[in-house]
């Protein structure tokens, strides 16, 4: 007889609490990188290694524990519990946003985006425990409920943040450089040091409830040496890449000009890519001592959430310098007889204020919400509905989603004249929801859809002006929604006992996030911002290839999806 694990609903509650706390924090830095961008006098290139420190630490953090566990020969996250993993990574988020304090009163951008990394390698240790301590509260067969359900919150955190972290630092959602430079950095300090107490305060919640189960999975650690060599040697060229990288642009001589970070970041990449696809062509000759990596599946998939991450994140990382573009376009359409040299120098020191850049953390909250309208619609799969309803929800909830969006952020003071910009908005969803209709629920079908849709929004956005070209590159969220568990899915098929393993390599590949925004903001210091979204293009195109590749792959192997 077969009986059925009741939820732990308070757990599960305290726990969707976590799931907020990131997206609002990764959100949150699309506010916080023009903010740095301003007060340093930072390159577009420099503005983005924020990223880079923030994403680098989930990377680094995934490694550690993997070299770890292979060295004892057990799981460090078992031995310790989910909870108390959660209650270790909410502490080290505590510590770094805490030192933000510091590091803005000494003016030192090095010190910043070390900060970011503490706080990104908490977040490295409460996601890598979090996701499964969110099975562990219930029955095994309903865990991908629990998880929709977190991943919705999370979705609704990156909505929110933007709004709620430009009304903290200035007191409105409608910036204009001015503001930027006559912000205090006490008032970021002091902003930071909230955070950091929240993190605190939810660090005892999950250390003291009582009723919060530890949580443990029986998993085993396999030693396989050949993958683990591969990946510490890359590992060691990725740090060293970076490393230079920060310290070449953190100093007081900064050579905007120079190419070389350039040539790092591709580096790293091409040593990312060429370490992989060398793993898994050795492994085809002799697959003894490779583990995961020997299924070419997982090995794209992990160059495919490289890809998505980056992508995901370098679109809205790269916004609010491209509204400023779109101001100046519009400025000089309306005003064709004046010399604009001097308004070209402005734009490229940052003072360009204009419509659409006062809109910034409402465009921000409009990507990360789009993210949301995609993820609520695609969880209408996981439940038992009849076609007839299934295809009316599949309708009526993204655009109950967007209305979630609006009411935010006119709760957050935006007027009704600003939200009515977004309106039109609604015509790109419905092409969202098309491609729905066109995936099936069939995952490389939808993912091949949607990598299609994500190109050519981007194409659409860099040849165009005005708001159809920000409403192209922000219904990038719309296409990102759903890659993630799709990927995911697809990379894992047929892995068997290296399942678990492969998984945590997956989520290693968060790394992409430390990668593309740098390279898509050096390519707008050297040739425009517009230029430079082609490296989210190129993102989906890749992404639209995975889908077809995976789908051969796997029918070779007779894996049905």
């Amino acid at each position: 007889m077969n009986s059925t694990k009741p939820t732990n609903y308070p757990a599960l509650f305290t726990l969707i609490g976590v799931f907020f706390f990131w997206g609002f924090i990764a959100a949150s830095n699309g506010v916080f990188i023009p903010f740095c961008k301003s007060k340093f006098g930072l390159s577009q290139f420099q503005s983005q290694l924020i990223d880079s420190a923030f994403y680098f630490a989930y990377y680094i953090g995934a490694f550690l524990l993997f070299i770890m566990g292979v060295g004892l020969r057990r799981d460090l996250l078992n031995s310790w519990g989910f909870k108390n993993g959660i209650v270790y990574g909410l502490m080290m988020s505590t510590m770094g946003a805490l030192l933000m304090f510091p590091a803005l009163a000494t003016n030192s951008f090095g010190f910043i985006l070390a900060s970011l990394f503490i706080i990104g390698l908490g977040f490295s240790l409460q996601q890598t425990a979090a996701q499964p301590f969110a099975i562990s509260l219930g029955d095994e067969r309903t865990g991908s409920d629990r998880l929709n359900l977190a991943g919705g919150i999370n979705s609704f955190g990156t909505t929110i943040g933007p709004i709620l972290f430009a009304l903290a630092l200035f007191g409105t959602t409608k910036l204009d450089e001015s503001l930027i430079q006559n912000l205090s950095l006490s008032t970021v300090q002091w902003l930071y040091v909230f955070v950091g107490l929240a993190f605190f305060v939810a660090a005892l919640l999950f250390k003291f409830a009582k009723k919060l189960p530890q949580g443990k999975a029986d998993s085993k650690i396999d030693h396989e040496s050949k993958a683990t060599l591969t990946l510490g040697l890359i590992t060691v060229i990725l740090v060293g890449v970076l490393s230079a990288i920060f310290m070449q642009n953190t100093g007081s001589n900064v050579d905007h000009a120079s190419h070389s970070g350039l040539y790092l970041l591709f580096v790293g990449i091409f040593t990312l890519v060429g370490g992989l696809l060398f793993a898994n062509s050795r492994a085809k000759k002799n697959s003894n001592g490779w583990g995961a990596l020997k299924y070419p599946q997982l090995v794209l998939g992990m160059l495919a959430i490289f890809t998505y991450v980056g992508t995901e994140v370098t679109i809205q990382s790269n916004l609010g310098e491209y509204v400023k573009l779109i101001d100046f376009q519009l400025f000089q359409t309306t005003n064709p007889n004046i010399d604009f040299s001097n308004f070209k120098l402005m734009l490229s020191k940052n003072e360009v204020s204009g419509f659409w850049t006062g809109l910034t953390p409402m465009l921000v909250s409009l990507y990360w919400g789009s993210l949301m309208i995609g993820r609520w619609a695609g969880a209408i799969s996981a439940f038992n509905l009849s076609s007839n309803l299934k295809r009316t929800a599949l309708i009526v909830v993204p655009y109950i989603a967007f209305l979630v969006i609006l009411l935010s952020n006119w709760i957050a003071g935006e007027s009704i004249e600003n939200l009515s910009v977004l309106w039109p908005y609604a015509i790109v969803i419905l092409i969202q929801i098309f491609g729905f209709y066109l995936g099936n629920d069939r995952p490389s079908q939808t993912l091949a859809i949607f990598g299609a849709l994500g190109l050519t929004a981007m194409l659409v956005g860099m040849f165009t002006t005005g708001s159809v070209s920000i409403f192209a590159l922000v219904s990038g969220g719309l296409f990102c929604s759903v890659m993630w568990p799709v990927i995911f899915s697809l990379s894992l098929q047929g892995l068997g006992k290296f399942t678990s393993q492969g998984s945590a390599f997956l989520v290693m590949m968060i790394l992409g996030g430390a990668f593309l925004p740098p390279l898509q903001g050096k390519l707008a210091d050297l040739f425009n911002i517009s230029v430079s979204y082609w490296v989210p293009a190129l993102g989906f195109l890749y992404l639209m290839l995975f889908a077809v590749i995976v789908k051969v792959i796997l029918k070779k192997q007779q894996i049905e999806i």
